[in-house]
């Protein structure tokens, strides 16, 4: 029935994220999943069912996006499928820990939180984190001054804010390219 259910919840975002460009959209999703079940991998008393569902849904009730209160696009997806009232209790904490703005400076308490709030973060970073800050300026109009200063605003900051081993050994890298690619930028423009 899980694996039904995340199936499920793939399709439920790529039909919820349909028209969205700016880097929050199913496929963001599905990488923050595909990293969460990475980092989960070492960690076999996770509940692998709340890490799944929470990472799919993480952002289905997104403040950005979405104008829901308490989770409902989450919570009726799960209850669409029959999930425990528990569980979707659970899947919710893991979701409402997952905002960098929300939670800076906070560690989930449970493990499934950790989870899945450094697989989201690791999806900031890197090279798909520099594309999806350039595809969420683009989109809003955000000037490429402006969207150089969220890497200092947030990006470089993640790789400190890690939970898991996992995830501190991927930011490492990924941080290293960050600075590489700002140092490359800083010599061909005056930025």
């Amino acid at each position: 029935m899980t694996e039904e259910i995340i199936e499920q919840a793939l399709e439920y975002i790529k039909k919820l994220f349909q028209n969205n460009s700016d880097g929050h959209d199913a496929a963001h999703s599905i990488r923050v999943y595909t990293n969460a079940r990475k980092i989960a991998e070492e960690y076999p008393e996770c509940d692998l069912t709340v890490v799944s569902l929470a990472a799919l849904l993480h952002d289905a009730d997104d403040h950005k996006l979405f104008d829901t209160v308490n989770n409902m696009n989450a919570r009726t997806f799960l209850k669409g499928r029959q999930v425990a009232d528990s569980v979707i209790e659970r899947i919710c904490e893991v979701i409402n820990g997952v905002s960098f703005s929300k939670n800076r400076g906070k560690r989930p308490s449970t493990l499934e939180g950790q989870i899945v709030q450094d697989a989201d973060r690791l999806d900031a970073m890197g090279a798909i984190g520099i594309a999806r800050t350039f595809a969420y300026g683009g989109k809003v109009g955000r000037p490429l001054e402006d969207s150089l200063r969220h890497f200092d605003d947030k990006l470089l900051l993640l790789k400190d804010e890690m939970n898991t081993e996992v995830a501190k050994k991927i930011a490492e890298h990924r941080h290293k390219y960050m600075e590489e690619f700002l140092a490359e930028l800083h010599d061909e423009t005056d930025f």
